[in-house]
């Protein structure tokens, strides 16, 4: 099916009508964006050598052609990975957006269909921080950014792009914290969006500070329950701790459910090879994984890029079939984001908008379809 084809087709399934809701920029930028961070790990392992890898060639095959919420269909989970109804691999790579708070007007019908249409993305992601300046329970607008992530869900189901609901924990550290507000936020939305073959619920970004896994999967069992009830099939992605970088201890005790993804997350100038190991041991190890977020530079979100290390990520990932999302779709001025600081377009981006990560994400989504 075409672009154009593949546009029309879906416009007539698109909701009705979209309200809009440009979110305005924090005063207060939150500064340390998804500081996965501040530890650097030691460099001691290789991930190439780890027993019982899958073979790369068999899961870049069947990831070859883009899989779509049109053409794929609901997706699901089969072992460590996803799949669609069938049982057939799927890979989605793809792109996050900023706090939804702060860089909402980057939630555009345009621009979903650029980063679908021509950089030929399949995800994307949409943040909502429950913590900081105007987070979604620290003062934010709530019916405001609950409206920005149905927009967002609905641009992204008629640009033909799976959407990930992302409850952003960060600087609340646990998400123990702000449970009740999750418990609410997602019913509502689970219950507004379970038409949505496109949506996929990420339930806890990042937990950090003194946070357990034990701490998170008590949390992943009172919220999974409230999104089964109305949506029984969707995939849910869950973080791990010290800011998703532990899926080995999700390995050593999963949750019990289906349709459960692991979300390890890493910036590429500061997580290096111990912390592939530390995937591909999990992957290899039966755990459903999924890089819901990563950053081409280091872990504060500045800092130099390291393209070395990018595509040293990149490659395993695509050889484990593992998807993945970069951070982010904004033009905040720092190294992670994807746009300029100084383009102030929130759609139809030239290559002279993009910021260096933009470029590079831009080549890898445009390789990893040939």
């Amino acid at each position: 099916m075409s672009d154009v084809t593949r546009r029309a087709f879906l416009a007539l399934g698109a909701a009705a009508a979209l309200s809009s809701c440009s979110g305005t920029r924090s005063a207060q930028e939150e500064a340390q964006t998804d500081q996965g961070s501040s530890q650097d790990q030691p460099k001691d392992a290789h991930p190439d050598g780890g027993a019982g890898q899958r073979p790369g060639s068999d899961q870049q095959t069947a990831a070859a052609s883009v899989a779509r919420p049109s053409t794929t269909g609901p997706l699901q989970v089969k072992g460590s990975q996803l799949t669609d109804g069938s049982g057939n691999p799927v890979q989605l790579r793809g792109v996050s957006l900023h706090g939804l708070a702060w860089f909402g007007q980057y939630v555009n019908q345009e621009l979903f269909h650029q980063i679908a249409d021509e950089w030929k993305a399949n995800v994307v992601r949409l943040p909502l921080y429950t913590a900081e300046y105007n987070g979604y329970c620290e003062g934010g607008d709530q019916a405001a950014l609950r409206q920005l992530v149905l927009d967002g869900a609905n641009y992204a189901q008629a640009a033909d792009l799976y959407a990930i609901v992302d409850w952003h924990v960060l600087h609340d550290l646990t998400p123990v914290k702000y449970q009740d507000q999750a418990l609410a936020f997602f019913d509502e939305m689970s219950a507004m969006l379970a038409d949505h073959e496109n949506v996929i619920y990420e339930i806890c970004n990042e937990p950090n500070g003194s946070t357990t896994w034990a701490d998170v999967k008590a949390y992943a069992q009172a919220v999974i329950p409230v999104i089964r009830a109305n949506d029984p099939d969707a995939v849910i992605l869950v973080g791990t701790p010290e800011w998703c970088q532990r899926p080995d201890q999700a390995a050593a005790d999963p949750l019990d459910e289906p349709n459960v993804m692991y979300t390890p997350h890493f910036y590429a100038a500061t997580h290096k090879d111990d912390l592939r190991q530390r995937l591909q041991d999990a992957v290899s190890g039966g755990l459903p994984v999924f890089v819901s977020e990563f950053g081409i530079c280091d872990a504060s979100g500045s800092g130099q890029v390291d393209t070395v290390s990018a595509d040293a990520w990149l490659d395993l990932m695509d050889r484990q079939g593992v998807s993945w999302c970069m951070w982010s779709l904004c033009n905040k001025d720092e190294s992670a984001s994807i746009i300029s600081p100084s383009c102030q377009a929130t759609d139809s981006l030239s290559d002279g908008d993009l910021a260096p990560a933009g470029s590079w994400v831009k080549a890898a989504l445009a390789k990893a379809v040939g």
